[in-house]
């Protein structure tokens, strides 16, 4: 059967898209043409938090029961109007390597990304300037992962710790879940220091382990994380990149990794609590508006501790 492709224009740039009628989540029945469609209707929410930001992307040629696999480098058919940054990264052997990440800042990139089958968009805590000269952070993340059999309920308990913590310690804290098991935690920040979001994180995390460690850990090791919530402060490292607000997670139905307010992380006691698909987020934004939408007002240095 030939691949069905239509062109269609996306303000005012040409936009080619294929296989709009692919399932691409079998369990729910959710087409590309779905996906594009969720794109395009949270593009205003979403678009913010990708602007000036290298992405990452998780691309799911053959569905979400298929074998995904991360691209960073642009491919040389991607279309000319497509904003990149030229970033030099160690490579996985130790060497350097120079790769031209997309920058997601407008809706027909974002659309071409979801043609693309990218469903997960990735981003690291700092921005790139109209040059492609990468800036210190501007938030800091912690990523909240439950070992089993603990869940996202169990990330609340331990976000309300954390919050009170960063709160105390001058920080505005965002939550939103990952869309996955777990949630993540965001601050806005000043630093002139690659370094100082990491080392803060670090030293909040340990922190919290050391006060709760029926609970809490602050190390990778697997074999301590069973029935707690890792706190993974190393999502603050230059090289990495986090889940993007509003992005499609690519699991067995279309859940959005979803920021979220507080009174719904104090009021989660089922982790169905805290479960958005693409459909309900649409809902949620048309809603209560982008949870996320003051971020940048909100910076401050980065603590000391």
């Amino acid at each position: 059967m030939p691949e069905e492709r239509i062109t269609v224009e996306v303000e005012g740039r040409r936009l080619g898209l294929s296989n709009l009628d692919k399932v691409l989540y079998p369990a729910h029945g959710f087409t590309k043409r779905e996906v594009l469609d969720y794109y395009r209707r949270i593009a205003p929410a979403m678009l913010p938090h990708l602007r000036d930001r290298a992405a990452t992307f998780r691309r799911f040629p053959d569905g979400v029961d298929g074998e995904p696999f991360y691209e960073k480098n642009v491919s040389r058919h991607a279309p000319d109007w497509v904003r990149t940054a030229r970033l030099t990264n160690r490579g996985r052997r130790g060497g350097e390597e120079t790769l031209d990440y997309p920058v997601v800042g407008d809706l027909p990139t974002l659309m071409w990304a979801a043609n693309l089958a990218a469903l997960e968009l990735h981003v690291p805590q700092w921005t790139v300037g109209p040059r492609g000269a990468r800036k210190s952070p501007d938030l800091l993340v912690f990523d909240l992962d439950p070992g089993l059999p603990a869940d996202v309920v169990d990330c609340c308990r331990v976000a309300e710790t954390l919050s009170d913590l960063l709160t105390e310690d001058g920080l505005t804290v965002y939550a939103k879940t990952s869309g996955n098991k777990g949630m993540q935690l965001y601050c806005p920040v000043r630093t002139r220091s690659d370094e100082r979001t990491s080392e803060y994180a670090k030293a909040v995390a340990e922190e919290l382990a050391r006060r709760s460690p029926e609970t809490v850990v602050a190390r990778m090791t697997k074999a301590i994380r069973p029935g707690r919530v890792f706190i993974d402060w190393s999502q603050n490292n230059t090289a990495k990149t986090t889940i993007a607000p509003y992005s499609l997670r690519g699991r067995a139905i279309p859940t959005v990794s979803t920021p979220v307010t507080w009174e719904e992380v104090e009021a989660c006691r089922k982790a169905a609590d805290l479960l958005f698909t693409a459909e309900q987020v649409i809902e949620r934004v048309e809603e209560m508006g982008d949870l996320f939408g003051d971020i940048a007002e909100h910076r401050a240095a980065v603590p000391t501790r």
